[in-house]
């Protein structure tokens, strides 16, 4: 017999398929270093790098399309109060600087944190579900800031069994972290945010 189509669960559907891909993608490293190791050592970076970015990819679209479908009906779960959407806005200017962190040269955050992309993306998503509680933005986020939480905590666990540690960071490489970062933040916040989200982050 089959199972009949249900349209009202089809963009949280690919939002889960598009989640399950990307972080999937991005998650070896932490749950499968060994079984990452041998792979790549059998296929080679190239073709690693390539099989890599393509399922990447693929998850990214399949949830951006499905949130995005998921938002033109959406089910609230929780009303946000107007402080917590204000304090979105410097909470997502802190995820941007972490994430430029995480690339380029030595500085203190990289230093001190070791991985500040996932912790960039823990307060990335965090900041977006004080500002958003439909069921979407709960599973959308809900979902990065688990794997960031998980990620954070694993790869600092991983490093400090390998012995490895951080290069002391530099006032120029944190400086630079913190200009390209708040440069980045402003971009997206006054342009990109409205025109690939469809709405913009700033009130009024």
């Amino acid at each position: 017999m089959a199972v009949p189509f249900r349209q009202e669960t089809f963009p949280m559907n690919l939002l889960l398929l598009g989640l399950v891909l990307f972080l999937g993608a991005h998650s070896l490293r932490l749950v499968a270093p060994a079984w990452r190791e041998r792979y790549l050592s059998k296929v080679g970076i190239s073709t690693y790098k390539a099989i890599y970015s393509f399922v990447s990819l693929c998850g990214l679209i399949l949830l951006v399309y499905g949130y995005g479908l998921a938002r033109t009906t959406p089910v609230l779960l929780y009303a946000t109060p107007l402080w917590a959407r204000h304090l979105a806005l410097p909470l997502t200017w802190l995820a941007f600087v972490l994430l430029v962190a995480s690339h380029g040269p030595p500085n203190h955050l990289r230093a001190s944190l070791g991985h500040p992309m996932y912790a960039g993306v823990k307060v990335w998503a965090a900041a977006h579900l004080l500002a958003n509680g439909m069921l979407a933005d709960l599973l959308l986020f809900g979902t990065f800031l688990i794997w960031a939480s998980a990620g954070f905590s694993i790869r600092r666990r991983q490093d400090k069994a390998a012995g490895i540690t951080q290069t002391p960071g530099t006032m120029r490489g944190t400086l630079g972290a913190l200009i390209i970062g708040t440069v980045a933040w402003v971009i997206f916040a006054l342009w990109l945010h409205r025109l690939l989200i469809g709405v913009s982050p700033l009130p009024g």
